[in-house]
């Protein structure tokens, strides 16, 4: 049974820092990353890393947002420095399994005030 566990959302002002954390269990992931919906608003890529390394990008975040994983490839991590009002939304750990399906987590709230 695969589980996705987020930690680290939350209430911060405008030019701070947060950290997501996202740990996968019950299959071996191809892919891990963070999408995030803002209230009215499609679901969109935040950002993305391959077993392979490779990483990609929401343009509204580049220079700002980091994802990384651990060694054992089964948490990964979103740093957010620099964070705006845009940036307000449920933010969701996403990971795909080896046979190609998508596994999402429950969700967790960054809420950024100006």
């Amino acid at each position: 049974q695969v589980q996705l566990v987020e930690s680290g959302g939350g209430l911060v002002q405008a030019g701070e820092s947060l950290r997501l954390s996202c740990t996968a269990s019950g299959s071996i992931f191809n892919a891990m990353g963070w999408y995030r919906q803002a209230p009215g608003k499609q679901r969109e890529l935040v950002a993305r890393v391959t077993r392979g390394g490779s990483t990609n990008y929401a343009d509204s975040v580049k220079g700002r947002f980091t994802i990384s994983r651990d060694n054992a490839w089964n948490t990964v991590y979103l740093q957010m420095n620099s964070l705006k009002s845009g940036d307000t939304a449920v933010y969701y750990c996403n990971a795909q399994a080896w046979t190609e399906r998508n596994y999402w987590g429950q969700g967790t709230q960054v809420t950024v005030s100006s």
